[in-house]
């Protein structure tokens, strides 16, 4: 038996029983990442990085000179991921500056979620010059589009291979680890005491996003289903959509077609609503 059709199974009989406490371990295994080294292909950038500690402790790498974009990587992601579009932004002339989330890479805390991730991006903007652009990844995507409500300023956003609303992401979680329907709802209730605000207010049909944004995702990503991006798009009024038929949830950071609509984007250019590779 696999280790996940273990803890299934272990839920589903425990999950009845004693549903608060079953829920309250799967509440910490949620928020504790695991810690991944870099890749072999991102260490040339990683060499190149500025280690920089903001005023709260978070852990940044920078890179490059001129107007500030601000990056966030998802769920055991690193900085690093980037690499590709890291070098291409310097490149343009702009400053880079990749935040180690909370619990990830040199950061502090104890846990991580998608609020400690806003939250983050708002302390390290209050230390960094007007942001030219904030770029987050899966979930730390939905990080930046949750912090914009929070408060975040800046000229334009980018997400990638995002979920649109993190309900549905509990949702699949709890699901996916075999919580059986009581001890669900306890899961889902933990988290919100945790954040401090209803699971279904973390929805981007309900946020106000005024500021122009790219939405990427690809069309084989088998972590968060492409709909997502429509399902923000729809929301989002000022927003190119770009969609690639392959990618999957990482490597789609990497094409060439969405380093070249995060700089056109930087740069004003003038792109179709929606555009297809």
């Amino acid at each position: 038996m696999s280790r996940l059709g273990w803890i299934r199974g272990v839920n589903g009989t425990l999950g009845r029983l004693a549903p608060r406490l079953v829920a309250a371990k799967m509440h910490l295994a949620f928020t504790t990442p695991q810690h991944r080294l870099p890749s072999d292909w991102e260490l040339p950038v990683l060499a190149r990085a500025e280690r920089v500690t903001l005023r709260f402790g978070l852990s940044a790498l920078r890179w490059g000179a001129g107007p500030t974009v601000l990056l966030m990587h998802g769920w055991e992601g690193r900085p690093t991921q980037f690499a590709s579009l890291i070098e291409a932004l310097v490149t343009a002339g702009y400053t880079v500056v990749a935040l180690d989330g909370p619990v990830h890479g040199q950061s502090p805390g104890h846990e991580a979620h998608v609020v400690l991730f806003a939250r983050a991006l708002l302390e390290a903007s209050a230390e960094l010059p007007p942001l030219k652009a904030v770029i987050g990844h899966s979930m730390g995507g939905a990080s930046v589009l949750l912090a914009t409500q929070m408060g975040l300023r800046s000229e334009t956003l980018v997400s990638i291979a995002a979920p649109r609303r993190v309900l549905g992401v509990l949702r699949g979680f709890a699901h996916r680890v075999g919580l059986p329907p009581v001890a669900r709802s306890s899961f889902i209730r933990q988290f919100e005491r945790e954040v401090g605000m209803a699971a279904s207010a973390l929805d981007v049909s309900r946020y106000e996003l005024n500021v122009p944004g790219l939405i990427v995702h690809a069309e084989d990503d088998l972590m968060v289903p492409v709909d997502e991006a429509q399902r923000i798009h729809d929301a989002w009024f000022d927003s190119r959509l770009l969609l690639l038929k392959q990618g999957g949830h990482q490597r789609v950071l990497a094409d060439p077609k969405v380093i070249e609509g995060v700089l056109a984007l930087l740069a004003g250019s003038a792109h179709p609503q929606r555009q297809s590779a």
